[in-house]
């Protein structure tokens, strides 16, 4: 619904509005994002949708190296495991970090 809220102007960074209702929107790699410059989120299953949002924000490459790192140190998975801050590979805030 964010993604919605911000319109389809095509600008980046996007200005989001007020918006209630339902979104057909999906978040995909091929998509995009334009609202978000991070997400915490728990671990998915290899085969999960999920994965799609996540490798809208951080790129493939970053992504199968946070869960290669998760499965390597053990975190648990699902409702009750470990999260993670997913950003994007070339990070615009590094210098602020």
């Amino acid at each position: 619904m964010l993604a919605t809220g911000a319109g389809a102007s095509g600008r980046k960074p996007a200005v989001v509005r007020a918006a209630a209702g339902w979104t057909g929107l999906v978040v995909t790699p091929e998509r995009g994002v334009r609202v978000v410059d991070g997400l915490l989120t728990g671990l998915h299953e290899p085969e999960a949708s999920h994965l799609l949002m996540l490798e809208a924000v951080a790129g493939r490459p970053a992504l199968r190296r946070a869960y290669a790192e998760a499965v390597r140190e053990r975190y648990l998975w699902h409702e009750f495991g470990d999260l993670h801050l997913i950003l994007p590979e070339e990070n615009p805030h590094r210098t602020h970090c």
